[in-house]
């Protein structure tokens, strides 16, 4: 196989980047990777909450910790100051090695299975902010509803297994196993809904019988698979939940800090533009609107649907 260096452009995908800005009422702000917050002006959910990005020489060659002044810096330009929950989609350092710190500065119940309550235990978060949930389960988080649904991630995954003990940094990001790995549909009061598919991983069925407005879909190393499971991760995720329209995360470059624009993953890491040539095709055949989020924008992904 030819090694193709360089990476996809996003700006060739310009016109996706259109999802209409939200009033104040319910609206999701992308925060980068998989991170997303969900707000109403009075409850507040957040994925992941990772903001420290460490570069790609850090993670490969030194111990990890979470940048303190970046998640600052990130909680503050988001105008966070509170949060009813926070969910890791999984434990993988891109996704959770901030949470505790986050948990910790917002007031946030830390949702998730053992791994994630080990990361949280590792960030010296009490027990009593740890919500250890049972797949499947309805956790009430203000004016939301968290369902968590077992997922997995999608191959190669270069962490795997659950983490067994508390993870207390610096570490090496291979401490920041896989673990637990969720889909997540998310509920609001007003009748809204969401699931949020943070890794491009799935297992066959376990959706079925759930709806979504709309999806939040992981599309990281997704251009690393045939197309085959990209048609079949489609299928078990959008189709499944009968979602129309589609926001497309996890593309960015998590290498690289939110202070920079952001950038598509390398074609060593990822390929942004086979995934786009199977999912548009495919959203196109089954009228579902596809969308990128914009950083830092409050956004209404519900608008006309």
């Amino acid at each position: 196989m030819k090694i193709r260096f360089g990476r996809p452009d996003i700006s060739r995908y310009a016109d996706r980047f259109d999802l209409p800005e939200a009033d104040q009422g319910l609206s999701v702000t992308f925060l980068g990777v998989s991170t997303l917050l969900v707000g109403d002006g009075t409850s507040a959910v957040m994925t992941d909450g990772f903001f420290s990005r460490p570069s790609l020489l850090a993670v490969l060659a030194r111990r990890i910790a979470p940048n303190h002044a970046r998640i600052d810096a990130a909680l503050k330009r988001a105008e966070v100051t509170s949060l009813d929950a926070l969910v890791p989609v999984h434990t993988h350092f891109d996704h959770a090695m901030d949470s505790a710190v986050v948990a910790a500065r917002t007031g946030a119940r830390l949702v998730g299975g053992p791994s994630a309550a080990n990361v949280g235990r590792g960030g010296d978060l009490p027990d009593d902010r740890i919500v250890h949930v049972t797949p499947g389960e309805q956790v009430r988080c203000g004016a939301f509803t968290l369902t968590l649904v077992e997922s997995c991630h999608c191959p190669p995954d270069r962490y795997p297994g659950a983490i067994n003990d508390p993870v207390v940094p610096p570490v090496m990001a291979s401490a920041y196993r896989c673990g637990e790995a969720w889909s997540l549909l998310l509920e609001h009061t007003g009748g809204r809904s969401a699931l949020i598919q943070g890794s491009a991983g799935f297992v066959p069925g376990l959706l079925s019988g759930r709806s979504a407005d709309v999806v939040y879909l992981g599309v990281g190393q997704l251009g690393l698979q045939d197309e085959d499971y990209i048609r079949t991760y489609w299928k078990e995720t959008v189709e499944t939940v009968g979602a129309r329209r589609v926001v497309l995360i996890h593309w960015d470059d998590f290498f690289r800090p939110l202070s920079k624009p952001l950038r598509a993953l390398p074609y060593l890491g990822d390929d942004l533009d086979a995934t786009m040539r199977v999912i548009d095709r495919l959203a196109t055949e089954q009228a579902v609107s596809l969308h990128f989020p914009t950083l830092w924008r409050r956004e209404d992904p519900w608008s006309g649907l």
